[in-house]
């Protein structure tokens, strides 16, 4: 790293609720026009949410009343700043040295090309640290005429692309997004393109806490999806919506996989069968994010991609893992972690490199996969 190097710390809630993923990133330039950038990650954390809070933001994804909207931005700013303590404590990095905090906060709604609406209050986060924050991140690009989303290519670009072949880049959180990276040698970032491929753990984590009570928010390692056979015909007719067949730029969220989504995939699969089993179903909704993965390849990637890098949590699924590399076979599959850091911190360095790259006055968007009208500088910065 040069000796002008900047330290960011990077904060993102997403659509699974698990918490905040938070890290701390040192960035430097490597050339004069910033085409390529140098990182660091110094340390990365996950503040989980309790479950009243978990509750909280549940409540604001599905329809909450106005105080609860109101008390969630607030609250949501101090378990942010308490993360970005916690981790900054752990990178044992003055906070002098700190040069913002880059917060995505947690979107409760998204209408693509239109609004997004992200809460988790930055004055908050500025008041208790006592650090820069810039926050609200996609609003420019959606004024700009983009969907706003996703976001995460500008990292895939400058940070993760690879020297000599195409990659594919898909992260596997609540919801399925992946960018299309060129190698090094093709300059200029005209050839990204990135978009939403559906449901990353959304559903499959939906099925599994309503078929368990509540009881596991979460198939542990996938163990009940090998253990199942997924319904084609219900994963069939879920892939026949608009949205798996729609051009790119274009991006999804929890507006489409609702707690009605998930009631209407359980009440198809027990119709279309009625012995299946809770493993069955959830061995369905694995199907139904891999087979949306394999379409996006078959439909809208042309390009000569010889691997895919998968990250989030998702990639902690080794069934869900499998079934990706069937429907994407022969294309090489390889895991985040084994290629970078752990890929569960990749969105938290993302934003933290959004950060970096406000505090330097240079686009975060990359128009290509969000088709805004061009380049915009994202964020807005709630001073210290």
């Amino acid at each position: 790293m040069t000796s002008d190097s900047t330290v960011v710390v990077g904060l993102m809630s997403g659509t699974s609720l698990d918490g905040v993923s938070a890290a701390v990133v040192r960035f430097s330039d490597r050339d004069a026009q910033g085409t390529a950038i140098d990182f660091e990650l110094l340390a990365y954390d996950v503040r989980a949410y309790a479950e009243e809070e978990r509750a909280l933001l549940a409540r604001c994804l599905t329809g909450a009343s106005p105080e609860d909207y109101c008390r969630a931005h607030f609250e949501l700013g101090g378990w942010l700043a308490r993360a970005a303590t916690s981790v900054i404590a752990q990178a044992g990095v003055p906070r002098r040295e700190i040069a913002a905090i880059a917060s995505h906060g947690q979107t409760v709604w998204h209408v693509p090309a239109h609004s997004t609406w992200q809460i988790g209050q930055a004055a908050t986060i500025a008041e208790r640290t006592g650090i820069p924050v810039v926050s609200d991140f996609r609003a420019r690009d959606i004024a700009a005429g983009g969907q706003g989303a996703p976001l995460v290519p500008i990292a895939d670009t400058l940070l993760f692309r690879a020297p000599d072949r195409w990659r594919v880049l898909q992260n596997l959180g609540g919801i399925g997004n992946l960018t299309v990276v060129p190698p090094s040698s093709v300059s200029g970032d005209g050839a990204v393109r990135a978009f939403d491929t559906g449901p990353g753990v959304v559903v499959i984590d939906g099925v599994t806490m309503r078929l368990t009570s509540g009881a596991e928010r979460f198939d542990r390692d996938g163990t009940r999806a090998a253990a199942g056979k997924a319904i084609d015909s219900v994963v069939t007719a879920a892939l026949e919506h608009p949205y798996y067949r729609a051009d790119p730029p274009k991006s999804t969220g929890r507006e489409l996989y609702t707690p009605a989504f998930i009631d209407d995939f359980i009440a198809r699969s027990r119709a279309a069968d009625g012995s299946a089993t809770t493993n069955d179903i959830i061995a369905s909704a694995v199907a139904l994010t891999a087979r949306s993965i394999g379409m996006a390849f078959q439909r809208f990637i042309p390009e000569p991609v010889e691997e895919i890098v998968i990250s989030g949590g998702g990639a902690k699924n080794p069934t869900l893992v499998a079934a990706i590399a069937q429907s994407v076979a022969p294309i090489q599959v390889r895991l985040f972690d084994d290629v970078f850091f752990d890929g569960e911190a990749k969105e938290a360095v993302a934003f933290a490199l959004l950060g970096y790259l406000h505090l330097r006055g240079r686009a975060g968007n990359v128009p290509s996969a969000t088709g805004a009208r061009g380049p915009r500088i994202l964020g807005s910065l709630t001073p210290a």
